[in-house]
C-alpha cells in the first residue's frame, strides 16, 4: 500500500488527505492545531499533533519509510523550514504548496521535488473554460502543451477521424473519446472512429495549436 504525510490541514491539505485516504492511500495527517487534527483523524489512518518546524519532532514521525510527503502550511517561513529539514532528512519525494512565485523559487532551490500552485492552477484551469465554451475540462502538460476535452465543433460530426486527419491538419492527437448518451469511452480511438453528437473528445498537443480547433 502507498503512503503519504501531509503536512498542515489547511483546505488543501485537509481535502487532499480525505481524498488520498479514499483512495486506499495510508494517509498520515500533521498539524499543529488540535482541532484541525480532531477533524481529520477519523477520516485518515493516523493523525498527529506536531510542529512540522521542529526537526526533532519531524524525524521521530519515520517519515522516510513513507512514499513521499506533502506540504501544506499558509506561512511561508514554517513552509521553507519544513521543506529544508525534509530534505535534510532524505525524504524520497516532496511536494510543497507554494504561496507565491517567489516563494516557489525558495522551495525548488532548498530541494522540493515538486512545487504546486493550486490556487493559480485552478485559476487558469476555469479561465480556459470561460474563454471557450466548448472545453468541459483543461489539464496542462508541460510549458505550452495540454489535455482538453471539448464538445467537438459542428463540422466534425458524422466525419471520421481519418476524414478529420486532425494531426495533419492541426499537430493534434485525439486520445480519448467518450459518448455521454451510452456512456462509452473508447481509448485511442482508430481513424475510421465517426464522430457522433453528444460525443466528447480529449484531445493532446500544443496550446497554440489546440485553440485553432476551439475555435472553429
Amino acid at each position: 500500500m502507498r503512503s503519504f504525510a501531509i503536512i498542515g490541514m489547511s483546505s488543501f491539505g485537509s481535502f487532499l488527505a480525505r481524498d488520498l485516504a479514499q483512495e486506499g492511500v495510508e494517509v498520515l495527517a500533521i498539524d499543529l492545531d488540535e482541532e484541525k487534527i480532531e477533524k481529520i483523524k477519523g477520516l485518515v489512518s493516523k493523525a498527529v499533533i506536531t510542529d512540522a518546524t521542529d526537526r526533532v519532532a519531524l524525524a521521530a514521525l519515520g517519515l522516510g519509510e513513507m512514499d513521499g510527503v506533502v506540504v501544506s502550511l499558509g506561512q511561508i517561513e514554517s513552509s521553507v523550514l519544513t521543506t529544508l529539514h525534509l530534505k535534510e532528512l532524505k525524504i524520497r519525494r516532496i511536494v510543497v504548496k507554494a504561496l507565491s512565485e517567489e516563494h516557489g523559487k525558495i522551495l525548488e532551490k532548498i530541494g522540493a521535488n515538486e512545487v504546486i500552485f493550486p490556487e493559480k492552477d485552478m485559476a487558469l484551469k476555469v479561465s480556459r473554460t470561460l474563454t471557450h465554451e466548448n472545453i468541459m475540462d483543461h489539464v496542462p502538460l508541460a510549458e505550452g502543451y495540454s489535455i482538453v476535452e471539448i464538445t467537438p465543433p459542428d463540422s466534425f460530426i458524422k466525419k471520421s477521424l481519418g476524414e478529420l486527419d486532425l494531426r495533419r491538419n492541426y499537430g493534434i492527437q485525439v486520445i480519448v473519446i467518450k459518448d455521454k448518451k451510452r456512456d462509452d469511452v473508447v481509448l485511442v480511438p482508430t481513424a475510421d472512429y465517426v464522430i457522433k453528437s453528444g460525443a466528447i473528445l480529449v484531445m493532446m498537443g500544443r496550446d497554440e495549436d489546440l485553440k485553432k480547433v476551439q475555435s472553429l
